[in-house]
C-alpha cells in the first residue's frame, strides 16, 4: 500500500498535483471567505459554521509569541498547557478532547500517530500566514478526529509585487528569551515564491509546581525552523506548486519519575505538491500529495530504557473537484487517501494502516438569502472498518444585518496507534486493537448581527459523544498495575458561545465568551481538564506612530482529576504597544501577566509569571 503511494507520490511530482488550498491561495487573503468550512473559498455571510480567522496582521497586532498563545481566548477555544515555551499545550475545542480536534497545515493532516494529538506548542508561529477555525463536526468533509471541530494554518506565501519583500525581526525578554525571524517573497511574471527561516531559544522557567525528590525541574526550549513555498501559473490558468515546512529542535521537561531531566529532541515537517487547473468553465479540479512527520526522542536519563523515541508518518493524497452546476450551486466532490506509519524504540503490533475517504458536498442558495450546505462522506478505516459522516447547515440572511443558522451532523475519532498497538509494557499494560471508534452527534443554532461598526454573534450546541477510549485498570483494585484502553465512556456538553466587536471612541474592542456544561452520560459528573466559564476582552487603538492594547483573559475553576482536585481559576492582564519609527522600521514591546498572577491550567504545572518581550521589526 506504501509502495502505491510513493509512486504516487513520484509521478505527481512529474505531472504535480492539485490542493484545495492551492487552488483558493488568492482567496485565503479575503477577510470575508473561508476555505476550510466547506473545503474551498466560501463567503463567510453564506456560512452556517462557525469559523473564527486570524490573518497576519491579527498575529503581529496580537505580538503572540507562539501558536498557543494566539489561540487562547479564542472563541469556543480552551488552552491547558504545563508550563511555558515548547511544553506540551491541548487545544479543547468546545469542551471536547483534546485529540478531537483535526489539524492541517496547507492542507495535510498533521499530528502524532501514536498519541493522536497535535503539538500545537512546536509549531513556529513566525511562519504562519493565515489560521482558520471550523467549530463543529467536520468528520463528512474531512474523516477522523474532526468532532470538535478543525484547525488550518496556512503558512506564508509570496507577495504579489515583482519587488522582493524583506521582512526581518530580532528580539528578547524574559527568561533569557530570544527569537530572530526573517522572510523574503515576492512575484516574478507568472511565477511566486517565499522563503522564511525562525529561531526561538529560551531558559523557561521550572514547570512543575512541585517536582517528585531528585527530578531536576528546569524547561529549556529551542525551535529553528525553515519554510519554502514555489509556485507557477501558466497561460491556460492551472497552477503549480511546492511547499515546504520544518521545525526542530528540543525541550526540556520535568519526569515524573526517574534520576535525571526530561530532554525531547523534536522535528515536525510537512511537504507537499499540488495541481489546480480548470477542466471545464465551470469545473475546477485540485490535486494534491504531502507527507507530514512527527519525530520525538526522549533523551537524559541513565536509564537506557527510558530513552525512547517515535517517529510518526502521515503520507496524504487527495483529489477535489469544485463543479458549478448553477449561478448558486456548487457542488464539490473529492476523495482523500491516508497512510499512517510508524517507527517506534516501542515494538507496536502493527505499524501501519491506510484510510480512504469519498466525500461530496453541494452549497446553493435555495431561495433569496436562504444558504444550504449539505455534505455526506464514506471512510474506510484498516483498523475498523466502514464509517458515514454527514452534516447539514442553513443561513438566512435578513434585512438590518441579521442572519440565523443552525447545523446538524456526525463526527467520529479513529482509535490511535497508542489506544489499538500499544505492545505489552513492563508494567503489564497493553493497547487494545478491537477497540471502535469515538462517535459523536452535535446539533446547534445561533444568530448574528451586523450594525455598521457593531458586530455580535450568539450560538447555542450540544454535543453527544459515544464510545469514549479511557485507559483503566485491568484490575480495578489495583491501580498500580497492568492498564489498558476500552469503550467505556459517554459524554454530553452544552454550551453557549458569543461574540461582540464594535469601534467606540477611537477604541477597537473584541469580546468573546464561552459558557460549557460537559458531562459524563454514565454518572453527570463533571468531565476533567475544561473550564466551564472563559471571558476574553481586546482593546486597541492606533495614535499616530504607535499603536496601544490590552487584553484580559478570565476562565473558571477545571476539575482535575475524577478524585476532586480542582484547578483555579484566574484573571490575566496583557498589555502590549508599538512604535512606527518609519514605514520599514518598527519596535514593539509586549508585558504579559501584568498582575503577576500564580495560576495554573494543568494541575500541578506552573504558568509564567510577570514576564515582557520587546523586538525590532524591519519590513520593505
Amino acid at each position: 500500500m506504501q509502495k502505491i503511494l510513493i509512486s504516487s507520490l513520484m509521478l505527481a511530482g512529474v505531472s504535480s498535483t492539485l490542493t484545495v488550498q492551492a487552488a483558493n491561495e488568492d482567496a485565503i487573503n479575503l477577510p470575508d471567505t473561508v476555505v476550510t468550512a466547506t473545503r474551498s473559498d466560501t463567503a463567510r455571510t453564506e456560512l452556517a459554521t462557525a469559523a473564527t480567522v486570524f490573518t497576519r496582521e491579527d498575529i503581529e497586532q496580537s505580538q503572540a509569541r507562539t501558536l498557543p498563545d494566539l489561540l487562547k481566548g479564542s472563541t469556543g477555544i480552551d488552552v491547558a498547557q504545563s508550563g511555558g515555551y515548547g511544553q506540551p499545550a491541548s487545544v479543547i475545542m468546545r469542551g471536547t478532547n483534546a485529540s478531537h480536534v483535526l489539524v492541517l497545515i496547507d492542507g495535510i493532516k498533521v499530528g502524532s500517530v501514536t498519541l493522536g494529538t497535535t503539538a500545537f506548542e512546536l509549531i513556529p508561529i513566525e511562519q504562519i500566514e493565515r489560521v482558520e477555525i471550523t467549530r463543529g463536526p467536520q468528520s463528512s468533509l474531512y474523516g477522523s478526529e474532526a468532532i470538535g471541530g478543525v484547525i488550518q494554518i496556512f503558512t506564508r506565501k509570496g507577495k504579489d509585487s515583482e519587488k522582493p519583500s524583506v521582512a526581518v525581526e530580532a528580539g528578547g525578554g524574559s527568561y533569557a528569551t530570544h527569537r530572530e525571524a526573517g522572510n523574503i517573497s515576492g512575484r516574478w511574471q507568472n511565477s511566486w515564491y517565499n522563503l522564511g527561516v525562525s529561531n526561538l531559544e529560551s531558559n523557561g522557567f521550572a514547570p512543575r509546581v512541585k517536582a517528585p525528590a531528585g527530578v531536576i525541574n528546569q524547561g529549556a526550549y529551542n525551535n529553528t525552523a525553515l519554510n519554502a513555498r514555489v509556485g507557477h501559473r501558466f497561460d491556460n490558468s492551472a497552477e503549480v506548486e511546492a511547499f515546504f515546512m520544518r521545525s526542530e529542535g528540543a525541550n526540556q521537561f520535568t519526569k515524573s519519575y526517574g534520576d535525571d531531566i526530561g530532554n525531547k529532541q523534536f522535528i515536525n515537517q510537512v511537504l507537499g505538491t499540488s495541481l489546480t487547473m480548470d477542466v471545464m468553465s465551470n469545473w475546477r479540479s485540485v490535486l494534491r500529495f504531502g507527507q507530514s512527520q512527527d519525530e520525538s526522542h526522549n533523551l537524559g536519563s541513565t536509564i537506557a530504557a527510558n530513552n525512547t523515541f517515535f517517529n510518526t508518518t502521515r503520507w496524504n493524497a487527495t483529489w477535489l473537484n469544485d463543479i458549478m452546476l448553477a449561478d448558486k450551486h456548487k457542488l464539490t466532490l473529492g476523495t482523500d487517501y491516508r497512510v499512517d506509519e510508524v517507527d517506534s524504540s516501542e515494538k507496536f503490533t502493527k505499524t501501519s494502516r491506510y484510510d480512504v475517504g469519498v466525500f461530496g458536498e453541494l452549497h446553493s442558495e435555495v431561495f433569496k438569502n436562504n444558504f444550504m450546505n449539505a455534505s455526506l462522506r464514506w471512510d474506510k478505516n484498516q483498523a475498523f472498518g466502514d464509517y458515514v459522516t454527514g452534516n447539514i447547515g442553513w443561513r438566512f440572511n435578513w434585512n438590518y444585518g441579521l442572519s440565523a443558522f443552525a447545523n446538524f451532523g456526525n463526527a467520529f475519532k479513529a482509535p490511535s496507534f497508542n489506544d489499538l498497538y500499544y505492545p505489552l509494557d513492563s508494567f503489564g499494560s497493553f493497547g487494545n486493537p478491537n477497540l471502535k471508534p469515538e462517535s459523536s452527534k452535535s446539533v446547534e443554532a445561533g444568530l448574528r448581527g451586523e450594525h455598521g461598526k457593531l458586530n455580535w454573534e450568539f450560538r447555542a450546541y450540544h454535543t453527544d459523544i459515544d464510545n469514549l477510549i479511557s485507559w483503566q485498570p485491568v484490575d480495578p483494585n489495583d491501580v498500580f498495575g497492568a492498564w489498558s484502553p476500552a469503550n467505556v465512556s459517554k459524554a454530553q456538553i452544552d454550551g453557549l458561545e458569543a461574540e461582540i466587536d464594535t469601534q467606540f471612541l477611537g477604541w477597537t474592542h473584541k469580546l468573546n465568551g464561552n459558557l460549557l456544561s460537559p458531562r459524563d452520560r454514565e454518572n453527570s459528573s463533571k468531565l476533567i481538564g475544561r473550564a466551564d466559564k472563559t471571558l476574553s476582552y481586546d482593546v486597541s487603538r492606533s495614535f499616530g506612530a504607535f499603536d496601544v492594547g490590552g487584553k484580559v483573559l478570565a476562565q473558571s475553576d477545571r476539575l482535575a482529576s475524577n478524585s476532586g482536585t480542582v484547578v483555579n481559576g484566574f484573571v490575566t492582564l496583557d498589555f502590549r504597544t508599538a512604535y512606527h519609527i518609519d514605514k520599514n522600521w518598527m519596535i514593539s514591546g509586549k508585558l504579559n501577566n501584568v498582575l503577576d498572577k500564580n495560576y495554573q491550567t494543568v494541575s500541578n504545572y506552573n504558568m509564567a509569571d510577570r514576564n515582557f518581550f520587546i523586538s525590532i521589526h524591519y519590513n520593505n
